[in-house]
């Protein structure tokens, strides 16, 4: 599965809100200044022809809908930046996390009954 772009996601994200969607709804959703119609076409035509969404045909008009779901790509997403950025290890992520003091002591408590639980359970 490919990654997506900025503007890709953008609207992936959205239609995932929405679940399905002319190319009006995703420009109606998008942030100020909204891209011109003929641009937001373009993308959704490029992630249709990536494989990400699809389409309903009603006469002219067509409703697009995702084809993977939102957890689907993150966890493919999530991965990849495992593998290219932390040489594939849990560990070298929470070691930059706690580096970069993302973690309050309470998350840390409630991490680590988490992983506590997970491994009580197997």
């Amino acid at each position: 599965m490919e990654e997506l772009n900025s503007s890709e996601e953008s609207i992936m994200r959205i239609l995932w809100d929405l679940g399905e969607g002319v190319v009006h709804d995703i420009i109606e959703k998008l942030p100020a200044p909204k891209p011109p119609y003929t641009t937001v076409s373009s993308v959704v035509r490029l992630l249709e022809k990536k494989g990400f969404i699809d389409h309903k045909a009603y006469g002219k008009t067509h409703v697009y809908f995702p084809t993977i779901s939102k957890e689907e790509y993150a966890r493919k997403s999530f991965s990849n930046l495992v593998k290219h950025y932390f040489e594939g290890s849990p560990k070298n992520i929470v070691s930059f996390i706690v580096q970069e003091n993302a973690l309050k002591p309470d998350e840390v408590d409630e991490l680590k009954q988490l992983i506590d639980s997970y491994y009580t359970k197997s």
